[in-house]
This record gives C-alpha cells, sequence and structure tokens, in this order.
C-alpha cells in the first residue's frame, strides 16, 4: 500500500515519494530525472530559511468548523492563529458560512515541561476544550518540543477519544522531521483518514469532493452545468460532512501538492475515484481534466458540450490578450503543482517563462499515475523551461536570478516572496485565491490581471528607488546555485 492509514504518524515526502528542495537547471531535465530513478536531493551549503510542517497541518484542521486545534507546543508556535483565524473568517464570508473566530488552544509548553513532559498539560487542554467548546473533534497538532521530549501524544488522544466519546486526533506534524512542509497537509489528511472518515452508507452518484484551499466557489456553476454538486473539503467543512466524504462519487483536487495524499487515501481506503489528470489550468489541461471527470461519473457528452461552448464562449477575448501578452517575460515562484499549474496558464497566454523558483518537487504524487504529474504536463504542451530551481523558500537564490533575468512580470503564489520583485522595481502579482485561473474563465481572469499589474510598472520602479537589498554587490555577482553546489544540473 502507498498510504499506511493504520499507523499513527504519516510517512514523510522524503521517504514515502522522494521529494527533494534542491535542484537547478530546466524543467525538462527535472522530469528526465523524476523517471528515471536519478533524482537526488542537493543539499545547500547555506539556508536563509525554512517552512514548518505545522502550519500547514494547521491550515487545513483550523477552518474544520465545529472542531477544536490544540497545538501540543511552546507558546510561540501559536503564531499562525491569528493568520488563520483571519482567514477562516474571510473564508466563511466567501461561502456564505455563519461568521465565527476558529476554537483554538495552546497547552503552552514551558522549560519545566521539557523536562518532566507535557502530558497532563495536554490532557488538561483536551478535557478544557471539550468544556469549553462541546467540539465534535479535537485535534492535537504536534511541535518540534513535544517530539523531542516524547510525550505519548498517540495515547494521550486514544485515551481521550473513548472518554469523551467524540474523535480525538493526534496530527503529527513536528517540523524538524521533514524539509519538505507539505507534510504537513498529509499530517492532516492522515488523521482524517485514521479517526474522522467513516465507511460510506449510500454513495451520491452526483457529489464531488473538492480538495482547496478557501478560494471563491467556482464550481458549483461549473459542475452545475453536468449535473454535480461539489462537497469541499477540508476547510470551511464540519465534522459531519468530513464523515461522509467517502460517499462521494469522485474526487478532485486543485493542487495535487495538497491533495495527493487524501485523494489517493479515499481511492485506496473506500473506493471513491481520484480523477487522475493534469489541474484544470490552461486550455488543453482544462480539457484533460474535465473529461476524465466526465468519463468517471458517466458524464462524457455533458463534458463534450462544455469544452465547445467554453471554448467558443472566451476565444475571441483570449486571443486579444494573446495579442497583448505575447513575448512579455514572466518568472513564477509558488509552491511545487500549483507552480506548475502557473505556468501552463501563462504560456496559455502567450507569455514567455524565463525561469521559475518552485518550492519543493514531488517526482510523483501519492496515485503513482503519470497523467497526474503537473509538470511533465507544462513541458510536454508548452516546451521546456531553463532557470528552473527547485528551492524551498530561499530569498537569496531567488533575488539573485530575479536580478540577472529581469522579466516583465513576476507572479508569485506566497506574499513573503512576492516582496522581492517589488524590491526590484519588477512589476509583481501576488495570487492569494489559487480558483482565480482555474478553468477556461480562468485564463481570461489571470490574462486582465497581468495587463493591470504591467501597466504598473512606475510604481514598482518607485518602490525599488527607495529600497535597500540586504544583499551586496558580492552575492549578486555570484552563480546563484553557488550554495547548492555549483553551475546546476543539466
Amino acid at each position: 500500500m502507498s498510504i499506511n492509514i493504520r499507523t499513527p504518524e504519516v510517512e514523510i515526502r522524503e521517504i514515502r515519494l522522494g521529494s527533494i528542495t534542491g535542484y537547478g537547471g530546466t524543467a525538462k531535465g527535472l522530469c528526465g530525472r523524476s523517471g528515471s530513478g536519478g533524482l537526488c536531493d542537493r543539499s545547500r551549503s547555506f539556508s536563509q530559511c525554512l517552512g514548518c510542517s505545522s502550519g500547514n497541518a494547521l491550515c487545513q484542521v483550523v477552518m474544520i468548523q465545529d472542531a477544536v486545534v490544540i497545538n501540543h507546543a511552546p507558546l510561540g508556535c501559536s503564531a499562525d492563529f491569528s493568520d488563520f483565524n483571519f482567514t477562516n473568517r474571510v473564508g466563511q464570508r466567501k461561502r456564505g458560512l455563519h461568521l465565527g473566530n476558529a476554537k483554538l488552544l495552546s497547552t503552552n509548553l514551558e522549560e519545566k515541561d521539557m523536562i518532566y513532559g507535557g502530558g497532563a498539560k495536554l490532557e488538561e487542554a483536551i478535557r478544557e476544550a471539550y468544556v469549553r467548546f462541546n467540539p465534535k473533534a479535537i485535534f492535537v497538532t504536534t511541535s518540534c518540543a513535544s517530539g523531542i521530549i516524547g510525550d505519548d501524544v498517540s495515547g494521550i488522544t486514544d485515551a481521550a477519544q473513548e472518554e469523551l466519546g467524540i474523535p480525538v486526533v493526534l496530527v503529527a506534524c513536528e517540523g524538524f522531521k521533514s524539509k519538505i512542509w507539505t507534510t504537513g497537509f498529509d499530517a492532516a489528511y492522515h488523521a482524517l483518514l485514521r479517526k474522522v472518515v467513516k465507511p460510506p452508507v449510500e454513495k451520491k452518484k452526483d457529489v464531488i469532493n473538492v480538495i482547496n484551499f478557501w478560494g471563491e466557489d467556482v464550481f458549483t456553476p461549473l459542475f452545475g452545468r453536468l449535473g454535480l454538486k461539489p462537497n469541499y473539503i477540508v476547510p470551511f467543512s464540519t465534522v459531519e460532512q468530513l464523515e461522509k466524504i467517502s460517499e462521494a462519487a469522485a474526487t478532485v483536487q486543485i493542487c495535487p501538492t495538497l491533495g495527493t495524499y487524501l485523494a489517493a487515501g479515499l481511492e485506496q481506503e473506500y473506493g471513491v475515484p481520484e480523477v487522475k489528470a493534469p489541474t484544470p489550468y490552461g486550455l488543453e489541461g482544462t480539457d484533460i481534466w474535465l473529461r476524465e471527470l466526465g468519463r468517471v461519473t458517466g458524464r462524457e457528452k455533458e463534458v463534450e458540450e462544455l469544452i465547445t461552448s467554453e471554448r467558443e464562449r472566451i476565444a475571441p477575448e483570449l486571443e486579444e490578450l494573446r495579442g497583448k501578452l505575447r513575448g512579455k517575460r514572466a518568472y513564477v515562484t509558488a509552491g511545487a503543482a500549483h507552480g506548475h499549474s502557473l505556468l501552463s496558464l501563462l504560456q496559455e497566454l502567450g507569455l514567455e517563462i524565463v525561469g521559475a523558483a518552485i518550492f519543493h518537487h514531488d517526482p510523483c504524487y501519492d496515485n503513482r499515475d503519470e497523467r497526474s504529474d503537473s509538470l511533465k504536463h507544462a513541458v510536454k504542451t508548452y516546451g521546456d523551461i531553463n532557470n528552473f530551481n527547485v528551492c524551498n523558500k530561499q530569498a537569496f537564490e531567488l533575488v539573485n536570478i530575479l536580478n540577472r533575468l529581469k522579466p516583465d512580470i513576476f507572479v508569485a503564489r506566497h506574499g513573503g516572496m512576492s516582496v522581492w520583485g517589488a524590491k526590484l522595481g519588477i512589476p509583481t502579482f501576488l495570487m492569494g485565491d489559487e480558483h482565480f485561473g482555474l478553468g477556461y474563465q480562468g485564463l481570461i481572469n489571470y490574462g486582465h490581471k497581468i495587463l493591470d499589474v504591467l501597466s504598473t510598472r512606475e510604481f514598482f520602479e518607485n518602490i525599488a528607488a527607495h529600497s535597500e537589498l540586504p544583499y551586496t554587490d558580492w552575492w549578486l555577482q555570484q552563480n546563484p546555485y553557488a550554495f547548492l553546489g555549483g553551475e546546476g544540473d543539466e
């Protein structure tokens, strides 16, 4: 089995998938190494920063509407709480849900707990959460501190579940275990599969699980044309909804980096077929994705009618946008699969991709199906990409490369990276809603937004004129891969 939900902790991506965080070369070269067994992680002799699995796990379970999350950690590890509570309320408003705060607690591990253990604090926090909030489930996320002292969180949560009669679930997401922080997504989904999702009672032929973050609801109108209904998971779900996701007709995902584990787990454990296709960004990727959805759900005729109708609808506007954008040079930075999707989308609009900084690379996904390989799809459909960097948010590499390439536009998925384009005077597009570019209308949305951003060059040049980079000329004149071991991969 590729997924083993019988163990309390998820297997990290480095072991389970062979994922890496270090590469510099071409996209085609990376695809070739991924498929030949020749892929190996290149270690940096200097690393500026690193993400934490805990944040990725929290961003999923925090927004389950009738659950409580206990962070078994020092108080500093709860810094993400304020961001996720804000995101929770914004998402509630977008989805038309009741506005309310997320239910979050910390065990506030201190120095003495590192000596004597924090198990008693955790037991107290679980009982306090149950009394204070009357939740339908309690999730306990771990931390480096609780992992180092060896608290038996699995045993404590199992005992609490028996006592309270609701799921009390370990989410094992200690930051030191993996350099690939998307392992945190897997930890959250592993917890759901183990203790929340129930075997199906009645299969629903028109319900499709949509593994997503917190974007706008674009799937209800899209699926409605096919006689289908989306079931958004995990953010903004209730525990009862999550218990029944095994009853869906199929599972789709807006990003395999996010959903690879849960989608594969639902198919393996409960027979819910995963739609195995590139994500629906760009014309060809959307066509392939819709046709596979139609095949899985028996709606091939409706899908073909939808494809024809939508292509005809956007064709004149798309051609106009291509005429305005053709030849513009773009650089992209984002998480793995979503970054690959942006490469497809931008090239579909006629832009030239001069490089990309992608946060990690999975040589395969949990379904082990090449049809889901988003990077291979981008390379096969639109051609190779030079200056392709796999880096776990190493800003010093990004600034060096951007300074050399000087693209017309810098497209970023994460706010902490977008600032560097502005400091270099490059028009920068920070994309927060991952659904904005999805499907046929997404191409039009992106085209107009990029034109808007390109028109603000003077604004970004003014920012650069009043900004000072923390990097010296010495570094900006170095090879950007100097700390990755040389000139880069072939």
